[in-house]
């Protein structure tokens, strides 16, 4: 018979006193193994520290619904390589960008602050991490988090490098430096550290000083400043397509109105529950810069509109329609991610018949992904042989990882079970 102790409730008291005593230690060391972030003090106070120890301030912008803050948060930040790098050499402060009903003391008595630093710094890209010097001089800008400390740790780096220092090159155009190069350089530093305001202004400075906008480093420069139809150069894009894509290469031009137009339709159309989209409005719209591909992109938008909101029977009809026309402007990503859609949200056949002749190229593109698709159309139309064979041979040319998904889907079939919703 196995033995019991019997424990009074002091002597368990007593224990757990003993526990928390040995596991303590243990808690705060790998507490402290991690970045140090201070949760006390001011913007004030933390500069104050950083002058007082002579350290440099490390700023983590953040907002609370932002998935790649949360990571570095959670699992970069708290490494020991992280800890070992930051806390040597910075006062580092989370500062919290948006607001929520859940906020503490803490993140309230920072909402000033913070605001005047999301202002000041034009921040509109989650995270972004800014690094001033032991004296509050703002040196360098991070937008987005990184998969490793080390990789990471890299990036702050040059923050210490006077020759990549985002915002000391930014304050020698403030003083005057205007050097083609340097203008160039800044100002694509700048749209990589989504400071667009900054971008644009140093951008027209270099290119109002270029002799022709025809060269490489002038439309490259003017791709990576339009993103909307309202930027500067939109219009000079559209106007000069055929000479950009001389310049930079077959339907460049093209294809950036394009995907503009694609970008912000799908932002801009109302809720079909609210309203109808006004399809003549768009199109005379596209049309007044790509008349030859007016039809196209709009009926590609209705695509993507009726599929987001999951609109089945009108995105039936529209896929229906573009295909019909325009199936070779499909790359096969694109015809891919359709096709799925179709063969999972319509239930008239005939339209699944259809996609299957579409998809056919997908069949033998030896990308198991695309070859998974084409197989699940042909068990749908109920040619369940076949359509195991090329799902056997999707999960034989398929990663590790992605085996088991591939394997459910045989064992749907074989057992003549669904495999759409």
């Amino acid at each position: 018979m196995p033995r019991f102790t019997i424990y009074t409730v002091a002597a368990l008291f007593s224990l757990s006193l003993m526990i928390s005593g040995l596991l303590l230690p243990f808690t705060v060391t790998a507490q402290e193994k991690g970045v140090h972030f201070e949760h006390t003090l001011s913007w004030a106070d933390v500069k104050a520290k950083a002058k007082a120890e002579n350290k440099y301030i490390f700023v983590d912008c953040f907002t609370t619904w932002c998935g790649p803050c949360r990571y570095m948060r959670t699992v970069i930040f708290p490494q020991e390589e992280a800890g070992t790098y930051f806390n040597d050499k910075f006062v580092s402060v989370e500062v919290q960008l948006d607001t929520t009903a859940k906020d503490n003391d803490h993140v309230k008595s920072w909402y000033a602050d913070a605001h005047a630093i999301m202002t000041k710094y034009g921040i509109n890209a989650y995270p972004t991490y800014l690094i001033f010097a032991p004296d509050g001089l703002v040196l360098h800008r991070i937008v987005g988090g990184s998969n490793s400390a080390g990789s990471f740790i890299s990036l702050v780096q040059q923050a210490f490098d006077t020759t990549q220092q985002y915002y000391a090159k930014l304050r020698q155009f403030e003083n005057g430096r205007r050097d083609s190069g340097f203008l160039r350089q800044l100002a694509l530093l700048a749209y990589n550290a989504y400071d667009f305001s900054v971008g644009s202004k140093v951008a027209k400075v270099y290119l109002t000083s270029q002799p022709t906008l025809f060269t490489p480093a002038a439309l490259e420069l003017m791709n990576t400043c339009t993103m909307r139809s309202t930027d500067e150069y939109f219009g000079f894009f559209a106007k000069h397509a055929s000479e950009i894509d001389k310049v930079i290469g077959a339907d460049k031009a093209e294809n950036k109105i394009r995907s503009i137009f694609l970008n912000e339709a799908m932002r801009q159309l109302p809720r079909p529950a609210i309203r109808k989209a006004n399809w003549d409005s768009i199109q005379k719209g596209i049309a007044a810069y790509l008349p030859g591909q007016a039809q196209e992109i709009t009926m590609r938008i209705k695509i993507n509109y009726f599929n987001s909101w999951g609109d089945w029977p009108n995105f039936e009809k529209a896929i229906i329609s573009y295909m019909k026309q325009f199936s070779q402007h499909m790359n096969d990503e694109e015809l891919n991610s359709i096709a799925w859609s179709t063969f999972e949200h319509c239930a008239d056949m005939t339209c699944v018949s259809e996609i299957l002749d579409w998809s056919r190229q997908l069949k033998n593109s030896n990308t198991p992904m695309f070859m998974d698709t084409y197989a699940n159309i042909l068990y749908k139309l109920g040619k369940k042989d076949e359509a195991i064979s090329l799902e056997q041979k999707a999960l034989d040319m398929s990663q590790t990882n992605e085996r088991p998904d591939y394997q459910a889907t045989l064992d749907k079939m074989k057992a003549g079970q669904k495999t759409w919703n």
